[in-house]
């Protein structure tokens, strides 16, 4: 069938990602000249870059301000019937002062639930996780005291301010009807945020701390460090705007979590790609281990100076496609989650950039069938590992694309769009096609 020959527009403009590229490059270029400034202007404190972990958290909060500020005052979309809010009707406080309270009783409940999973899970107390532990335990009673004012005045512009939270509160409470299905609704967008975002804040200060401290330019002649650093740089940009996405979810920036995946098919594959999780399989060379004896690009290339460069430069540009998908969405970058369509960016040339940049990364950063055992079993074995690894993406995508096929008209006319005019969406279709014919042909014969 053929659909539009328009591109859907994007739920997201182009500025959004951009303003918060911006800010968080100019932060960073303040964080490794704080010496200088601080010296410059005599104020107190260590006179050295500023490459602490907390330094990391407050890009989180500059960049998701600036991404803010552009939406509200450029893109206005706390004005969009999607938000859900009527800012021509403010109802009397005392008309909505049951819902708030019932919808309070949810979110903290939530958070009680959520504050559970984080003491019984061991993984949150060791290594890597003992610091969004901390940033998170430092948020929880400002956290606590600000959703109060925030859900009374939400509350008396919403159309419907008895959203899943509600419901849940309800539930608690046992006062009012409830519907599960809110319920569930509820506890999917919480399960992502609060799995999904320590993660994200686990990893915020060693990526920062590199590029705040990196010596450029005692590596512009060499190409295995200058292109390990600048994509290092490019995974800080993806890790702290994906960061932001995770926590700015406000209904008045339009960036709230319409729904979570309901499919138990996308959970999986998308659980199996982070801790702990991944751990037991992509983390163990017994499992999904694809890098055994793989001493890299950067090992086989050695003395080939040209080669190095280009390899370089092939692995920065796929790294910088990944951050370009994430930095696309704005505030709206979450995992498993249904928050608008997005349709421009890299999102104009295939529906899944990130997981096709990400996969061409590894297989060109690690060469899989390049191993220094010299045993050919390595070579199969890591091959045929990383295989099943992007196979593993592949299903992930299409978990995914089944989530938003089911919600929104738009990312089905996207969808349809892309399959027709977006020049690698489009190849990749018509190969599959070619592929089912090929396979059918024999057993038509038969």
């Amino acid at each position: 069938m053929t659909g539009s020959p328009f591109r859907p527009a994007s739920d997201v403009s182009a500025g959004v990602g951009l303003t918060g590229l911006a800010a968080l490059l100019g932060w960073l270029l303040v964080c490794r000249k704080w010496a200088a400034i601080a010296d410059a202007f005599a104020l107190p404190g260590p006179h050295a870059p500023m490459s602490g972990p907390y330094a990391a958290v407050a890009t989180l909060f500059l960049t998701g301000l600036a991404m803010s500020l552009w939406s509200l005052l450029v893109d206005k979309v706390h004005r969009r019937p999607s938000t859900g809010i009527d800012w021509t009707r403010a109802r009397p406080f005392a008309e909505t002062l049951d819902v708030s309270i019932t919808k309070l009783a949810g979110l903290w409940a939530t958070w009680a639930l959520i504050a559970g999973y984080y003491c019984i899970g061991r993984w949150y107390w060791d290594g890597q996780y003992l610091f969004a532990m901390e940033v998170i335990g430092a948020a929880a009673v400002p956290l606590l005291v600000l959703s109060i004012p925030y859900v009374f005045w939400l509350d008396r512009h919403l159309v419907e301010p008895r959203d899943a939270a509600w419901h849940f509160g309800a539930l608690l409470i046992g006062r009012e009807a409830w519907d599960i299905g809110q319920v569930k609704r509820h506890g999917r967008a919480w399960a992502i945020k609060a799995f999904f975002g320590a993660f994200m804040i686990s990893i915020l200060p060693g990526g920062f701390a590199q590029i705040v401290n990196a010596d450029f330019g005692s590596m512009v002649h060499d190409p295995v460090r200058l292109g390990l650093t600048l994509i290092a740089l490019l995974f800080l940009i993806d890790v702290q705007i994906g960061t932001v996405g995770y926590i700015f979810t406000f209904r008045p920036l339009d960036a709230h979590i319409r729904s979570g995946n309901p499919l138990l098919a996308g959970w999986v594959a998308a659980l199996m790609c982070y801790p702990p999780f991944v751990w037991g399989t992509m983390g163990r060379a017994d499992v999904l281990g694809y890098e055994v004896n793989t001493p890299g690009w950067a090992y086989w290339l050695q003395g080939h100076t040209a080669l190095l460069w280009l390899w370089a430069a092939l692995l920065v540009t796929l790294t910088a496609i990944y951050a370009w998908a994430t930095f696309a969405f704005g505030l709206r970058f979450s995992n498993l989650t249904y928050r608008g369509v997005l349709t421009n960016g890299p999102y104009r040339f295939t529906r899944h950039p990130a997981y096709l940049s990400k996969n061409l990364f590894w297989w060109c950063s690690t060469l899989p069938f390049l191993v220094s055992s010299h045993a050919l079993t390595d070579m199969v074995r890591n091959t045929v590992l990383l295989g099943v690894v992007s196979a593993i993406y592949y299903w992930r995508a299409r978990t995914e694309e089944a989530h938003l096929l089911a919600e929104d008209a738009k990312y089905r006319a996207y969808h349809a769009w892309m399959a027709e005019n977006a020049l690698i969406t489009r190849t990749l279709t018509k190969l599959g096609e070619r592929l089912r014919l090929s396979v059918r042909e024999p057993q038509a014969a038969e």
